[in-house]
């Protein structure tokens, strides 16, 4: 029996815990003890985050490619969903250091904060992008993402602010790791809401044009001139019959 001078979930103690596994390897001695058992789940737990990610992702990838026809916009779409979830962590480790004084945290809190966010996220990536190439189709890209953003902006940050205040009641929580949930996930769904799925997506698809769609091309896209109507004239260029002469 030994008593560790550290606290028992402290980052020292799992060090300690991991030292001794070392030494003691060649007498198939075991080190058992609430402090072993944490190190055994932080590393279970850093061993499946990669797994779980990747899956998660590629999941994520393939229904935006399904429902959007297309490869370029869904490999963008879930750039900026990853852009914004590493936005909601540092945000969210600021205001814990500053409110709680410190930002340490379960593992396993990082892996469901980041579930949660991912598949927020492509909900509202779904409405405001399915809703764009739905108006695309008759419109022309550049169109249908004013008109998709003058019927969905509301009802995408009506629907984040609701969630966001949701998630944010468990920060009342006397638990330390459904606060800490909490709190990722609310500015998360704000950062996702008024930022990403408002301005970044948008500004993207605009940038992009038709290109958004590749491989797949926008019917609207192609019936839309590029330079304007073109009149269209008869042999040695004169107006067609169909036209009248002033």
């Amino acid at each position: 029996m030994a008593t560790l001078a550290y606290a028992p979930d402290s980052a020292q103690a799992r060090a300690t815990v991991v030292r001794l596994r070392g030494s003691l390897a060649a007498s198939r001695a075991m080190v058992g003890g609430q402090s072993a058992q944490l190190t055994d789940l932080h590393e279970a737990s850093v061993d499946g985050h990669r797994l779980i990610m990747a899956l998660v992702l590629t999941v994520v990838l393939v229904v935006l490619i399904v429902l959007l026809r297309c490869l370029l916009l869904p490999l963008l779409l879930v750039a900026a969903a990853w852009i914004g979830l590493l936005t909601a962590f540092g945000a969210a480790a600021l205001v814990l250091r500053l409110v709680a004084g410190s930002a340490a945290t379960e593992p396993a809190v990082v892996l469901f904060s980041f579930v949660f966010l991912i598949a927020l996220g492509v909900d509202y990536n779904i409405f405001l992008v399915h809703r764009i190439r739905a108006e695309a189709l008759h419109h022309g890209t550049t169109a249908a993402v004013h008109r998709a953003l003058a019927t969905t902006s509301g009802v995408i940050s009506a629907a984040g602010l609701i969630l966001a205040a949701t998630f944010a009641a468990l920060t009342a929580m006397p638990l330390l790791y459904l606060a800490q949930i909490g709190c990722i996930v609310a500015i998360g769904v704000l950062i996702d809401t008024l930022l990403v799925r408002l301005f970044l997506v948008p500004a993207l698809i605009l940038e992009l044009g038709p290109r958004s769609w590749w491989p797949t091309p926008i019917p609207g896209d192609l019936s839309r001139p590029r330079s304007g109507p073109v009149p269209h004239t008869g042999d040695a260029g004169l107006p067609a019959a169909s036209t009248p002469l002033p």
